[in-house]
């Protein structure tokens, strides 16, 4: 079977939803959201807090920063370019 690549994006998501690590997601109105990343596709990604889950549309994210610090990569695979 082919491998797929996954880009970056991807990797980063499904590390923090993999390792529920909380984190913030910026919007570009301003508004600040926090929680858990529980699922995500191309278009969004579907945030858990507080027992209730809130669909965010990706193109309106601005910035998501983590809680804690994100482990995409073994330590032995390539990390850029």
């Amino acid at each position: 079977m082919a491998e797929r690549s996954q880009n970056l994006q991807d990797l980063f998501l499904n590390s923090v939803r993999k390792s529920k690590n909380p984190l913030t997601i910026f919007l570009i109105n301003g508004v600040k959201l926090t929680g858990v990343v529980t699922s995500f596709d191309n278009f969004c990604v579907l945030l858990r807090r507080d027992g209730h889950s809130q669909l965010v549309y990706k193109h309106a994210i601005s910035t998501i920063m983590p809680s804690q610090p994100v482990q995409m990569f073994d330590s032995e695979e390539g990390q850029g370019a």
